[in-house]
């Protein structure tokens, strides 16, 4: 199985493309090309640009751009430097890592305009009953026993009434 490098070497000859008609097309500096070439992946800072520059080089070609992807991936599983993505701090991720990152994966679109819905449905359904319940309550309930006790009217303060004089 021809490797990676290999295989781009071997469509570029096809094609018949020199390495500086690639860089220029491909818009890639002629040491990356190169490297690739030469499946020199320490040329590179990250494997995400090793990616991306073999995708756009495969597609240049019009090589079978998954069987590339996928071979690239086992050579870069092979290297000590690019087997896994580095580690940005050395920390374990607390839980509030972990619950943020879960926020960041919603679509809040869709969630915003559900969870408003969903309140208010809830808030609809706690007055409904709050409703019912004081409609159904005693008003009289609180009110304790007690007596009638008429107004007392404190004598001499009126005046008497007169009657009206007659025509």
């Amino acid at each position: 199985m021809a490797t990676v490098a290999e295989q781009l070497r071997q469509a570029r000859e096809a094609n018949h493309l020199t390495v500086d008609q690639v860089a220029d097309t491909t818009k890639m500096k002629r040491d990356y090309v190169r490297a690739l070439e030469e499946g020199n992946y320490d040329a590179f800072v990250a494997p995400v640009y090793i990616r991306g520059f073999a995708r756009t080089y495969a597609t240049l070609l019009k090589v079978n751009v998954p069987d590339v992807m996928r071979d690239l991936e086992a050579e870069l599983g092979k290297t000590a430097k690019f087997s896994e993505p580095p580690s940005l701090t050395n920390q374990t991720p607390s839980k509030l890592d972990r619950a943020m990152l879960l926020l960041s994966r919603i679509n809040w679109r869709i969630a915003g305009p559900v969870g408003t819905i969903i309140v208010l449905a809830l808030l609809g359904v706690w007055g409904a009953h709050y409703w019912q319940d004081r409609q159904s309550r005693d008003p009289l309930a609180g009110v304790g026993p007690g007596l009638y006790k008429p107004a007392q009217k404190p004598v001499g303060e009126t005046l008497p009434l007169t009657a009206p004089p007659k025509r």
